[in-house]
């Protein structure tokens, strides 16, 4: 039965996969936008921290105010572009050229919406740092190494790439969002680009090596003013606004904000199913990055779960025991505190703080501060699973052990915990499958599990339906083993039972 719901939903998912494929070559949707003063009442898409995203909102007044769409990722703004779901989107002219050459369909309007000026930045108070990132910018102008990298990456008129010098050393560790090209993106599993480039050059001018953070936009600042990072490096716009928490370094580039449309004719596309595949899997060698997201979600998951286990125990013992017999009762009143928060705020915003709040001023490596983060999220729901186990067992039982002189804990250990985790274990299964899928918002710190794997490929081919249907099933894969081992557990639970 299980084999022939597995037969089925794969063959649902490859069919899915090739209609999609196929109506992406045929479905023209009409371009309703032909100048920027055709903006107005239209849905356009914008990446959230951009500047675009203000240019947007303010545009308009009460008469003809754009209905804006904020994005994680500007890519995923191109693909809603590309589906319908959206008119336009507002992006600056560089990754706009970019997202066009890859996607024929669509095309830049020739008026440009506003012109803006890009720079590094570096925390408040890190003044030395900053003079010395300028000096560098400035040595760079000097020899020529600026104009050259220009003249490959913007101009497209040269082949120049600058080689690090530097190996061995203090690190300067860079945070960027690697899907803003030509700026930053990835190539061959590997983060390139003008940024980059220009970060290696600062870096061999103060003599050390580079480490590259690829989180979210929206999170470089707080990351660089958190000293995550020493330095910001992702096209960011020189706003006032944006001077109060942070330092910028010499602005290094001139951009222009430019809106993406539709064409106006459809432009057909004779790549077959399997080329799609080929482009999102093998192509560079792009399934790495699913297979290292992999790799985290299923390391981060274990020992997450582990220590879920662990801190559940001994919420769940604290607060039986002080049901029981009335112990513990600041520690009970801690446990309460502790599910009370645990339970009553999002996952995600757990994370951001533990990284980016508790463990702000120490280098640690991000997988452990997520096993961190999902062990004691999940402890608070481990915890209540087990003391409802525990609730489970007949109060006689528990009589019966004491009237025979035995002690409580021996009570709890040999006669209740047993029987307990039988009654827990399908909420404790439903509760690891909760936390395997959770490790999704891992990105948010930089961090890459199988959901950002996937993302990083649809921000390379401008393409949902495959990685995100490749994503999916791997999960379920993983959901669909636990389950099984967990139902063979059962049976052989039952088997002890009369």
């Amino acid at each position: 039965m299980i084999r022939k719901l597995y037969l089925t939903l794969f063959i649902a998912l490859f069919s899915l996969a090739l209609t999609s494929c196929q109506s992406e070559n045929q479905t023209v949707i009409p371009n309703r936008v032909h100048s920027i003063s055709d903006l107005g009442h239209k849905k356009v898409g914008v990446q959230i921290g951009n500047t675009a995203d203000i240019y947007a909102s303010d545009f308009g007044g009460d008469t003809a105010k754009i209905d804006v769409e904020r994005y994680t990722k500007l890519a995923d703004a191109v693909q809603a572009l590309l589906q319908g779901k959206i008119d336009a989107v507002m992006s600056d002219d560089q990754p706009a050229k970019a997202f066009v050459l890859q996607n024929p369909s669509l095309r830049i309007l020739e008026e440009v919406f506003v012109e803006e000026m890009y720079a590094g930045v570096v925390a408040k108070g890190n003044e030395a740092l900053l003079d010395s990132v300028n000096q560098a910018l400035e040595a760079m102008k000097k020899d020529g190494v600026y104009d050259s990298l220009f003249n490959t990456y913007i101009y497209r008129s040269g082949n120049y790439h600058y080689q690090k010098k530097v190996t061995e050393g203090p690190k300067l560790v860079v945070s960027t969002n690697a899907q803003f090209p030509p700026y930053e993106y990835y190539e061959n599993t590997k983060i390139v680009g003008l940024d980059i480039e220009i970060v290696n050059y600062i870096a061999d001018y103060l003599n050390r090596t580079v480490e590259i953070q690829d989180i979210e936009f929206d999170a470089i600042i707080n990351a660089v003013a958190s000293g995550k990072a020493d330095v910001g490096f992702s096209g960011f716009t020189v706003t006032e606004e944006r001077k109060k928490s942070i330092n910028f370094t010499t602005p290094y580039t001139l951009s222009k904000v430019v809106v993406i449309v539709r064409g106006d004719q459809a432009v057909e596309s004779e790549e077959s199913f399997g080329d799609h595949v080929y482009k999102n899997f093998v192509k560079d060698s792009r399934w790495k990055f699913i297979v290292e997201g992999l790799r985290n979600t299923l390391v981060i998951s274990f020992f997450a779960a582990l220590l879920g286990i662990m801190i559940g125990f001994v919420i769940a013992q604290i607060r039986t025991s002080n049901e029981f017999n009335g112990r513990f009762k600041v520690l009970n009143w801690f446990a309460k505190a502790y599910l009370a928060v645990i339970r009553g705020t999002p996952m995600m915003i757990q994370l951001l703080i533990i990284y980016y709040i508790v463990f702000s001023s120490v280098n640690i490596n991000k997988i452990l501060v997520a096993i961190v983060a999902f062990g004691i999220n999940s402890g608070a729901y481990v915890s209540e699973i087990i003391r409802s186990g525990i609730k489970g067992v007949d109060p006689g039982q528990i009589e019966a052990g004491r009237s025979l002189g035995l002690k409580f804990r021996t009570v709890l250990y040999y006669i209740v915990y047993p029987q307990a985790f039988k009654n827990s274990l399908p909420a404790l299964t439903n509760e690891f499958i909760s936390l395997i899928k959770e490790t999704s918002i891992c990105g948010y710190i930089g961090l890459t599990d199988l959901t950002r794997g996937g993302d990083i490929i649809r921000s390379m081919t401008y393409e949902a339906m495959l990685p995100l249907l490749a994503v999916a099933a791997i999960y379920f894969i993983i959901v669909a083993g636990l389950s099984a081992c967990v139902a063979k557990l059962e049976k052989r639970l039952k088997k002890n039972e009369r």
